[in-house]
């Protein structure tokens, strides 16, 4: 159907004017964003087929994962509308993306994931991340160790100590994600942890917790009892 052929209340802008934003669906919000449709498909049409693109994402950041070809492969969409839907994920990821504050006392595993969840929950690569802390957990701050994954090996753990040892931390914690949403550690994230646990001892630091982020869920290994 036609934008013109809906009921005039129906219409996304004239909806939007008379209701407000919280009135629209997100597939509506969308249409908006991309303003036209094609001569054979409505602008309703591409932003339905846009949403259910990946239907275990939440909302428009899903868009994060797909590159700009993938998109213009989509029957209506082209360049510009490409660039806009990047544009806009990128918008609302940033928006969503909470920095933690320096000095944030960490008390839960959930805390702990919440530093990160915005950031790492639609990455399609795995990040390594150490949240470095005080005697008090609170944040001192957090590294970027490395992109790709875990490999239990002695380089990386290194990697990873190197900072909190610069910088005389008592604590840390590591973070990093699964990108196929599923936090259920592996036998190499468990081997990992109990590996740098180990190498945490010999400096004097605490490992408190290895949070494995997932799509809007997290594990933690500590409260699993696996290290």
């Amino acid at each position: 159907m036609k934008m013109k052929e809906l009921f005039f209340e129906d219409r996304p802008y004239e909806k939007l004017e008379a209701y407000g934003a919280n009135a629209l669906s997100e597939v509506e919000l969308l249409a908006i964003i991309l303003r036209t449709g094609t001569k054979n498909r409505s602008v309703l049409d591409i932003a339905h087929e846009l949403m259910m693109k990946d239907t275990k994402r939440e909302g428009v950041v899903f868009l994060l994962q797909y590159s700009l070809e993938e998109l213009k492969e989509i029957c209506g969409v082209g360049r510009i509308k490409a660039l806009q839907l990047k544009a806009l994920a990128e918008l609302v990821n940033r928006h969503h993306f909470r920095k933690p504050l320096l000095g944030e006392k960490i008390k839960t595993p959930e805390q702990l994931s919440n530093l990160v969840m915005a950031e790492l929950r639609n990455q399609n690569k795995e990040f390594v991340k150490t949240i470095i802390l005080d005697t008090k957990n609170r944040v001192i701050k957090i590294v970027t160790n490395s992109v790709g994954g875990l490999n239990a090996n002695i380089v990386e753990i290194k990697e990873i100590l190197n900072e909190p040892i610069k910088v005389s931390a008592s604590k840390i914690a590591l973070v990093h994600n699964h990108p196929s949403g599923d936090p259920t550690p592996s036998q190499n994230d468990v081997t990992f942890t109990i590996r740098l646990n180990e190498a945490c001892k010999l400096f004097d630091i605490d490992l408190i917790d290895h949070i494995i982020i997932g799509n809007g869920e997290f594990m933690s290994l500590k409260r699993l009892e696996l290290f």
